[in-house]
């Protein structure tokens, strides 16, 4: 780390939050609070005129939301990095802001000493996650692998799509129909399908099949 404070801007709607991250930006040594904003929107001007190193970024806020914001600055400021600091640990918010351009997404329950050391490793273009953030991830991989269609199974969904009966699957497969009807139900739940005509859907919309 060089001697040049880390200059750090703030982007949160609620005012304590904003006046805690101040206390502690001014207190850690090698870090610079430049300005705050309580929007997205104005989030991206502060960026424009006050060119922070590091950018604190809350997702939920008013006018422009946080996800929204980091993809414009990214866009318009790739050297400034993103911090995204949330209550928030949903999957597929922590998968739009890092898409968005995030480096790091921590949790606001976070230590002052972790915030730091996140604040210190995306300026050097080190990604840090929270832990809740890595154990929401490593659970839809989990629920990939374990809902992903076998061969079989996709052979089985590309004859659905054809609208073949349990009884013509068979026949045509040379399994028993008792067995085709297993591989319907299976796919039906890994589809998160409640019937065959949703599944055909699902598996269109997801180029699982070709469709016709």
């Amino acid at each position: 780390m060089n001697n040049t404070p880390i200059r750090v801007l703030v982007v949160d709607d609620h005012p304590v939050v904003r006046d805690g991250l101040k206390l502690t930006i001014s207190v850690s040594p090698g870090l610079q609070w430049v300005g705050q904003a309580d929007n997205g929107e104005a989030g991206v001007e502060r960026c424009a005129s006050l060119q922070p190193d590091v950018v604190l970024m809350d997702l939920m806020m008013p006018k422009m939301d946080g996800v929204a914001a980091t993809q414009i600055i990214r866009q318009r400021h790739p050297d400034i990095k993103i911090v995204v600091l949330t209550s928030f640990d949903d999957k597929n918010l922590v998968q739009r802001a890092l898409r968005a351009g995030a480096t790091s997404y921590m949790m606001k329950n976070a230590s002052m000493e972790t915030l730091v050391d996140t604040i210190q490793n995306a300026y050097l273009g080190r990604s840090t996650l929270a832990p809740e953030v890595m154990q929401a991830l490593a659970q839809e991989e989990d629920w990939k692998a374990e809902n992903e269609l076998t061969n079989r199974e996709l052979e089985i969904l590309t004859l659905l799509a054809q609208g073949m009966t349990n009884a013509a699957i068979a026949k045509k497969l040379f399994i028993s129909e008792a067995t085709a009807r297993f591989h319907v139900s299976n796919i039906l739940a890994k589809l998160g399908a409640s019937n065959r005509t949703e599944a055909v859907r699902i598996a269109l919309e997801r180029r699982l099949v070709p469709s016709k």
